[in-house]
Protein backbone atom coordinates (compact mmCIF):
# COMPACT_ATOMS: atom_id res chain seq x y z
CA UNK A 1 0.00 0.00 0.00
CA UNK A 2 1.32 3.19 -0.96
CA UNK A 3 0.54 6.76 0.43
CA UNK A 4 1.21 10.23 -1.91
CA UNK A 5 2.84 12.46 1.23
CA UNK A 6 3.33 16.43 0.31
CA UNK A 7 3.81 15.48 -3.68
CA UNK A 8 5.46 11.79 -3.63
CA UNK A 9 4.31 8.45 -3.58
CA UNK A 10 5.71 6.56 -0.32
CA UNK A 11 5.31 3.31 1.46
CA UNK A 12 2.46 3.55 3.98
CA UNK A 13 3.67 1.20 7.31
CA UNK A 14 0.15 1.23 8.86
CA UNK A 15 -0.52 -1.81 10.51
CA UNK A 16 -3.86 -3.24 9.36
CA UNK A 17 -6.42 -4.46 12.32
CA UNK A 18 -7.21 -7.95 12.20
CA UNK A 19 -10.28 -7.47 10.77
CA UNK A 20 -12.04 -11.00 11.68
CA UNK A 21 -13.15 -11.48 7.84
CA UNK A 22 -16.43 -13.44 6.86
CA UNK A 23 -17.24 -12.89 10.52
CA UNK A 24 -20.31 -10.99 9.42
CA UNK A 25 -23.09 -13.12 7.39
CA UNK A 26 -24.52 -12.82 4.01
CA UNK A 27 -28.40 -12.77 5.49
CA UNK A 28 -30.93 -12.51 2.83
CA UNK A 29 -32.71 -9.31 2.31
CA UNK A 30 -36.02 -8.11 0.28
CA UNK A 31 -34.79 -6.92 -2.27
CA UNK A 32 -30.50 -6.01 -3.11
CA UNK A 33 -27.97 -5.04 -1.25
CA UNK A 34 -25.94 -1.76 -2.05
CA UNK A 35 -23.19 0.39 -0.58
CA UNK A 36 -23.71 4.14 -0.75
CA UNK A 37 -19.87 5.80 -0.11
CA UNK A 38 -19.60 9.75 0.58
CA UNK A 39 -17.17 11.75 -0.68
CA UNK A 40 -15.13 13.52 0.46
CA UNK A 41 -14.79 11.39 3.12
CA UNK A 42 -11.80 11.37 5.42
CA UNK A 43 -8.56 13.15 5.62
CA UNK A 44 -8.69 16.85 5.23
CA UNK A 45 -5.66 18.79 4.55
CA UNK A 46 -4.99 20.26 7.92
CA UNK A 47 -4.99 16.81 9.81
CA UNK A 48 -2.69 15.48 6.57
CA UNK A 49 -0.27 18.45 7.30
CA UNK A 50 -0.22 17.71 10.79
CA UNK A 51 0.59 13.24 10.75
CA UNK A 52 3.39 14.34 8.20
CA UNK A 53 4.54 17.04 10.24
CA UNK A 54 4.89 14.28 13.10
CA UNK A 55 6.38 11.45 10.74
CA UNK A 56 8.86 14.16 9.51
CA UNK A 57 9.80 14.91 13.03
CA UNK A 58 10.89 11.35 13.95
CA UNK A 59 12.37 11.18 10.33
CA UNK A 60 14.28 13.97 10.44
CA UNK A 61 15.36 14.44 14.56
CA UNK A 62 14.92 10.57 15.36
CA UNK A 63 12.68 9.66 18.56
CA UNK A 64 11.49 10.25 20.73
CA UNK A 65 9.06 13.22 19.37
CA UNK A 66 6.81 14.79 21.67
CA UNK A 67 3.55 15.91 20.75
CA UNK A 68 1.11 17.79 22.92
CA UNK A 69 -2.48 16.38 23.14
CA UNK A 70 -3.48 13.79 20.40
CA UNK A 71 -1.58 14.96 17.18
CA UNK A 72 -5.81 14.58 15.54
CA UNK A 73 -8.31 13.34 16.99
CA UNK A 74 -8.41 9.76 16.06
CA UNK A 75 -7.14 6.20 17.81
CA UNK A 76 -5.34 4.51 14.99
CA UNK A 77 -3.67 7.57 14.11
CA UNK A 78 -2.08 8.24 17.61
CA UNK A 79 -1.47 4.53 18.27
CA UNK A 80 0.29 4.25 14.61
CA UNK A 81 2.43 7.49 15.57
CA UNK A 82 3.03 6.07 18.87
CA UNK A 83 4.71 2.57 17.58
CA UNK A 84 7.50 4.94 15.31
CA UNK A 85 8.36 7.15 18.45
CA UNK A 86 6.14 9.83 19.23
CA UNK A 87 4.77 10.06 22.78
CA UNK A 88 1.58 11.97 23.47
CA UNK A 89 1.26 14.02 26.45
CA UNK A 90 -1.64 16.27 27.84
CA UNK A 91 0.48 18.99 28.96
CA UNK A 92 4.14 20.76 27.82
CA UNK A 93 5.06 20.54 31.72
CA UNK A 94 5.29 16.34 30.87
CA UNK A 95 7.93 17.06 28.05
CA UNK A 96 11.64 16.89 29.42
CA UNK A 97 13.68 20.67 29.59
CA UNK A 98 15.04 21.21 25.82
CA UNK A 99 12.98 18.46 23.95
CA UNK A 100 11.13 18.43 21.07
CA UNK A 101 7.28 18.87 20.78
CA UNK A 102 4.64 19.19 18.42
CA UNK A 103 1.33 20.85 19.15
CA UNK A 104 -1.53 19.52 17.83
CA UNK A 105 -3.70 20.40 14.63
CA UNK A 106 -6.33 21.91 16.70
CA UNK A 107 -4.49 24.98 18.07
CA UNK A 108 -3.00 26.26 21.86
CA UNK A 109 -3.32 29.19 23.39
CA UNK A 110 -0.84 31.64 24.01
CA UNK A 111 -0.19 30.29 27.62
CA UNK A 112 1.09 27.21 26.33
CA UNK A 113 3.46 28.63 24.25
CA UNK A 114 4.71 30.06 27.17
CA UNK A 115 4.85 27.37 28.98
CA UNK A 116 6.69 25.51 26.35
CA UNK A 117 9.36 28.60 26.28
CA UNK A 118 10.09 28.64 30.09
CA UNK A 119 11.24 24.59 29.49
CA UNK A 120 13.52 25.98 26.43
CA UNK A 121 11.69 23.23 24.04
CA UNK A 122 11.77 23.11 20.42
CA UNK A 123 8.62 23.53 18.96
CA UNK A 124 6.91 22.81 15.64
CA UNK A 125 3.33 23.84 15.13
CA UNK A 126 1.03 21.79 13.78
CA UNK A 127 -2.32 23.83 14.26
CA UNK A 128 -4.27 23.55 10.72
CA UNK A 129 -4.07 26.98 9.16
CA UNK A 130 -7.98 27.32 9.58
CA UNK A 131 -7.77 27.20 13.29
CA UNK A 132 -5.03 30.02 13.00
CA UNK A 133 -7.30 32.15 11.32
CA UNK A 134 -9.71 32.00 14.11
CA UNK A 135 -6.88 32.50 16.40
CA UNK A 136 -5.74 35.81 14.53
CA UNK A 137 -9.73 36.79 13.95
CA UNK A 138 -10.10 36.73 18.03
CA UNK A 139 -7.23 39.16 18.55
CA UNK A 140 -7.91 41.36 16.16
CA UNK A 141 -11.65 41.63 17.39
CA UNK A 142 -10.57 41.87 20.91
CA UNK A 143 -8.05 44.32 20.11
CA UNK A 144 -10.66 45.99 18.21
CA UNK A 145 -12.90 45.86 21.65
CA UNK A 146 -15.48 43.66 20.08
CA UNK A 147 -17.26 41.50 22.61
CA UNK A 148 -16.64 37.33 21.19
CA UNK A 149 -19.22 34.77 20.79
CA UNK A 150 -17.47 31.65 20.27
CA UNK A 151 -19.35 29.20 19.38
CA UNK A 152 -18.41 25.38 20.18
CA UNK A 153 -17.87 22.56 22.70
CA UNK A 154 -16.53 23.13 26.17
CA UNK A 155 -13.50 21.31 26.81
CA UNK A 156 -12.38 20.83 23.24
CA UNK A 157 -8.66 21.57 22.73
CA UNK A 158 -9.75 24.15 19.33
CA UNK A 159 -12.26 26.19 21.74
CA UNK A 160 -9.49 26.12 24.58
CA UNK A 161 -7.05 27.49 22.42
CA UNK A 162 -9.15 29.75 20.38
CA UNK A 163 -10.10 31.38 23.70
CA UNK A 164 -6.75 31.70 25.44
CA UNK A 165 -6.20 34.44 22.79
CA UNK A 166 -8.62 36.30 23.85
CA UNK A 167 -9.50 35.45 27.39
CA UNK A 168 -11.17 38.69 29.06
CA UNK A 169 -13.39 39.04 25.78
CA UNK A 170 -14.95 35.50 25.29
CA UNK A 171 -18.28 34.12 25.92
CA UNK A 172 -18.17 30.39 24.90
CA UNK A 173 -21.70 29.16 23.47
CA UNK A 174 -22.16 25.71 23.97
CA UNK A 175 -25.37 25.27 21.80
CA UNK A 176 -28.57 27.03 20.69
CA UNK A 177 -30.12 26.28 24.34
CA UNK A 178 -27.36 28.48 26.19
CA UNK A 179 -28.50 31.54 24.05
CA UNK A 180 -31.27 32.67 26.35
CA UNK A 181 -28.70 32.81 29.25
CA UNK A 182 -25.84 34.62 27.43
CA UNK A 183 -24.78 38.09 29.32
CA UNK A 184 -22.69 40.66 26.95
CA UNK A 185 -21.72 44.14 28.49
CA UNK A 186 -22.30 46.30 24.71
CA UNK A 187 -24.76 43.95 22.60
CA UNK A 188 -23.25 46.57 19.81
CA UNK A 189 -20.06 45.87 19.59
CA UNK A 190 -20.20 41.85 19.24
CA UNK A 191 -19.38 38.94 17.01
CA UNK A 192 -19.23 35.56 16.85
CA UNK A 193 -16.89 32.83 15.55
CA UNK A 194 -16.70 29.63 15.97
CA UNK A 195 -15.01 26.19 16.51
CA UNK A 196 -14.31 24.88 13.07
CA UNK A 197 -15.72 21.43 13.53
CA UNK A 198 -19.04 21.72 14.03
CA UNK A 199 -22.24 20.56 12.57
CA UNK A 200 -23.00 23.96 10.00
CA UNK A 201 -26.91 23.50 10.80
CA UNK A 202 -26.62 23.62 14.24
CA UNK A 203 -24.07 26.57 14.28
CA UNK A 204 -26.51 28.72 12.20
CA UNK A 205 -29.21 27.83 14.19
CA UNK A 206 -27.04 29.40 17.49
CA UNK A 207 -26.39 32.44 15.43
CA UNK A 208 -29.65 33.07 14.23
CA UNK A 209 -30.97 32.42 18.05
CA UNK A 210 -28.23 34.83 19.03
CA UNK A 211 -29.44 37.23 16.41
CA UNK A 212 -33.30 37.53 17.92
CA UNK A 213 -31.21 38.66 21.25
CA UNK A 214 -28.29 40.94 19.59
CA UNK A 215 -29.58 42.50 16.04
CA UNK A 216 -26.46 43.92 15.53
CA UNK A 217 -24.36 40.97 15.84
CA UNK A 218 -21.84 40.92 13.25
CA UNK A 219 -20.53 38.02 11.08
CA UNK A 220 -16.83 36.93 11.31
CA UNK A 221 -15.10 38.33 7.59
CA UNK A 222 -15.27 34.22 6.52
CA UNK A 223 -16.65 30.80 7.44
CA UNK A 224 -15.05 29.10 10.30
CA UNK A 225 -16.46 26.07 10.15
CA UNK A 226 -13.97 24.20 8.23
CA UNK A 227 -14.13 23.51 4.05
CA UNK A 228 -14.11 20.04 4.98
CA UNK A 229 -16.34 19.43 8.26
CA UNK A 230 -18.63 21.73 5.52
CA UNK A 231 -18.27 18.83 2.48
CA UNK A 232 -18.61 15.61 4.31
CA UNK A 233 -21.23 16.91 5.87
CA UNK A 234 -22.72 17.87 2.80
CA UNK A 235 -21.99 14.54 1.27
CA UNK A 236 -23.70 12.20 4.01
CA UNK A 237 -26.77 14.33 4.07
CA UNK A 238 -27.10 13.20 0.27
CA UNK A 239 -26.59 9.82 0.84
CA UNK A 240 -27.98 9.51 3.96
CA UNK A 241 -31.34 10.35 1.95
CA UNK A 242 -31.72 6.72 0.46
CA UNK A 243 -29.86 4.96 2.99
CA UNK A 244 -31.35 2.41 5.92
CA UNK A 245 -27.93 2.50 8.05
CA UNK A 246 -25.25 4.73 8.08
CA UNK A 247 -21.76 3.64 9.36
CA UNK A 248 -19.75 6.80 9.83
CA UNK A 249 -15.90 5.74 10.62
CA UNK A 250 -13.93 7.66 13.13
CA UNK A 251 -13.27 8.28 17.21
CA UNK A 252 -15.59 9.34 19.62
CA UNK A 253 -13.68 12.25 20.45
CA UNK A 254 -13.60 13.69 16.85
CA UNK A 255 -16.20 16.36 16.76
CA UNK A 256 -16.74 16.30 12.98
CA UNK A 257 -17.19 12.86 13.31
CA UNK A 258 -20.07 12.73 16.03
CA UNK A 259 -21.59 15.57 13.85
CA UNK A 260 -21.35 13.22 10.99
CA UNK A 261 -23.49 10.73 12.47
CA UNK A 262 -26.17 13.66 13.68
CA UNK A 263 -26.84 14.65 10.55
CA UNK A 264 -27.19 11.03 8.66
CA UNK A 265 -30.19 10.96 11.30
CA UNK A 266 -31.06 14.01 10.55
CA UNK A 267 -31.48 13.81 6.67
CA UNK A 268 -33.06 10.56 6.38
CA UNK A 269 -31.28 7.48 7.83
CA UNK A 270 -32.94 5.10 9.77
CA UNK A 271 -29.75 4.42 12.02
CA UNK A 272 -26.53 5.87 11.89
CA UNK A 273 -23.42 3.87 14.08
CA UNK A 274 -19.61 5.06 14.69
CA UNK A 275 -16.78 3.04 14.38
CA UNK A 276 -13.26 2.78 15.28
CA UNK A 277 -12.82 -0.55 13.15
CA UNK A 278 -14.56 -2.51 10.93
CA UNK A 279 -14.30 -5.25 13.33
CA UNK A 280 -17.30 -2.84 15.63
CA UNK A 281 -19.95 -3.27 13.08
CA UNK A 282 -22.95 -5.90 14.32
CA UNK A 283 -24.38 -8.55 12.39
CA UNK A 284 -27.49 -7.34 13.66
CA UNK A 285 -26.96 -3.15 12.48
CA UNK A 286 -27.72 -5.34 8.81
CA UNK A 287 -30.92 -7.14 9.03
CA UNK A 288 -33.67 -6.08 6.58
CA UNK A 289 -30.83 -3.11 5.38
CA UNK A 290 -30.61 -2.73 1.51
CA UNK A 291 -29.02 0.11 1.57
CA UNK A 292 -25.79 1.24 3.67
CA UNK A 293 -24.21 4.74 3.65
CA UNK A 294 -20.60 4.95 4.24
CA UNK A 295 -18.37 7.87 5.05
CA UNK A 296 -15.14 9.10 7.54
CA UNK A 297 -14.44 11.94 10.02
CA UNK A 298 -11.76 14.27 8.46
CA UNK A 299 -9.44 12.27 10.73
CA UNK A 300 -9.51 9.24 9.34
CA UNK A 301 -7.14 7.36 6.99
CA UNK A 302 -9.04 5.66 3.96
CA UNK A 303 -7.29 2.37 5.07
CA UNK A 304 -10.18 2.13 7.61
CA UNK A 305 -12.63 2.91 5.31
CA UNK A 306 -11.67 -0.11 3.01
CA UNK A 307 -11.77 -2.59 6.07
CA UNK A 308 -15.31 -1.41 6.71
CA UNK A 309 -16.25 -2.09 3.24
CA UNK A 310 -14.35 -5.23 2.95
CA UNK A 311 -16.53 -6.74 5.81
CA UNK A 312 -19.38 -5.16 4.06
CA UNK A 313 -18.95 -7.58 1.24
CA UNK A 314 -18.71 -10.49 3.13
CA UNK A 315 -22.37 -9.64 4.52
CA UNK A 316 -23.09 -9.32 0.51
CA UNK A 317 -23.07 -5.39 0.29
CA UNK A 318 -20.42 -5.79 -2.45
CA UNK A 319 -21.54 -3.45 -4.98
CA UNK A 320 -20.35 -0.34 -4.01
CA UNK A 321 -21.66 3.53 -5.62
CA UNK A 322 -20.05 6.33 -4.79
CA UNK A 323 -21.82 9.64 -3.57
CA UNK A 324 -19.59 12.52 -4.82
CA UNK A 325 -20.96 16.24 -3.86
CA UNK A 326 -17.36 18.00 -4.09
CA UNK A 327 -13.54 17.44 -5.21
CA UNK A 328 -11.14 18.50 -2.91
CA UNK A 329 -7.93 19.38 -3.64
CA UNK A 330 -6.68 21.92 -0.43
CA UNK A 331 -3.06 21.86 0.26
CA UNK A 332 -1.16 23.26 2.97
CA UNK A 333 2.80 23.89 3.35
CA UNK A 334 4.04 22.02 6.40
CA UNK A 335 5.38 23.92 9.60
CA UNK A 336 8.97 25.98 8.16
CA UNK A 337 10.94 23.29 10.69
CA UNK A 338 10.18 20.59 8.57
CA UNK A 339 10.96 21.75 5.46
CA UNK A 340 14.14 20.44 4.36
CA UNK A 341 15.04 16.48 5.11
CA UNK A 342 17.68 15.27 7.60
CA UNK A 343 20.43 16.54 5.98
CA UNK A 344 19.53 19.87 5.61
CA UNK A 345 18.77 19.81 1.92
CA UNK A 346 14.80 21.33 0.65
CA UNK A 347 12.49 18.48 0.80
CA UNK A 348 10.33 18.48 -1.92
CA UNK A 349 7.10 17.25 0.30
CA UNK A 350 8.07 20.69 1.86
CA UNK A 351 5.94 23.27 0.09
CA UNK A 352 2.07 22.16 -1.72
CA UNK A 353 1.13 19.89 0.85
CA UNK A 354 0.09 16.45 0.40
CA UNK A 355 -1.11 15.97 -3.22
CA UNK A 356 -3.27 12.85 -3.11
CA UNK A 357 -5.80 11.37 -5.42
CA UNK A 358 -7.89 8.49 -3.60
CA UNK A 359 -10.28 6.50 -5.84
CA UNK A 360 -13.10 8.68 -5.19
CA UNK A 361 -11.24 11.88 -6.72
CA UNK A 362 -10.44 9.75 -9.52
CA UNK A 363 -14.03 8.90 -10.07
CA UNK A 364 -14.98 12.31 -9.41
CA UNK A 365 -13.10 13.89 -11.51
CA UNK A 366 -13.81 11.59 -14.58
CA UNK A 367 -17.42 12.21 -13.89
CA UNK A 368 -19.72 15.00 -13.96
CA UNK A 369 -21.22 14.88 -10.92
CA UNK A 370 -18.96 17.11 -9.14
CA UNK A 371 -20.42 20.12 -8.16
CA UNK A 372 -17.78 21.73 -5.18
CA UNK A 373 -14.19 22.42 -5.98
CA UNK A 374 -11.76 23.58 -3.18
CA UNK A 375 -7.93 24.40 -4.69
CA UNK A 376 -5.60 26.46 -3.05
CA UNK A 377 -2.12 25.83 -1.46
CA UNK A 378 -1.42 28.11 1.99
CA UNK A 379 2.13 28.64 2.61
CA UNK A 380 2.48 29.50 6.26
Amino acid sequence: MTSISNGSVSDLEIPRIPALRNRLENRPVAGGKRVLLAAPRGYCAGVDRAVIAVEKALENFGAPVYVRKQIVHNIHVVSTLEQKGAIFVDDVGEVPVGARVVFSAHGVSPAVVRGAADRQLQTIDATCPLVTKVHREAMRFARDDFEILLIGHAGHEEVEGTMGHAPERTTLVNSPADVANIVVKNPDNLVWLSQTTLSVDETMETVRLLRERFPTLQNPPSDDICYATQNRQVAIKKVAQDADLVIVVGSANSSNTVRLVDVALEYGAAAAYRVDYASEIRQEWLDGVNTVGVTSGASVPEVLVQQVLDDLADAGYGDVSQVVTAEEDLMFSLPKELRKDAAGNPDERALGGRIRQLDWQKTAIASDNVIASDSVIIDD
